[in-house]
């Protein structure tokens, strides 16, 4: 009987795992893009209000656009990640 079950799980898991890999991998993208876009609003907002009495000053400006470029590339690089494992 377990071998049946070996056999049955050797031939339905790789067929199931490759999508959820990919779908992960694209939801993960999703998510740190839109994190991405929000900070890169913020840094846009910062760098808006720089020279305006009670800034930030700079910090407000390099924070947030640094999180928006690491959120971004990540993100970025989720996706191409997913459509590497589909084209595999």
């Amino acid at each position: 009987m377990s071998g049946i079950v070996r056999q049955f799980m050797n031939h339905v898991l790789p067929g199931v795992m490759r999508p959820l890999r990919i779908l992960w991998n694209e939801i993960i993208g999703f998510f740190f893009l839109v994190f991405g876009v929000w900070f890169g609003g913020s840094a846009f907002r910062g760098f808006r209000n720089l020279n305006k009495p009670g800034g930030q000053g700079w910090m407000g400006v390099l924070a947030p656009g640094a999180g928006a470029a690491i959120m971004l590339g990540y993100g970025l690089h989720s996706f191409l990640k997913a459509r590497k494992i589909g084209r595999s």
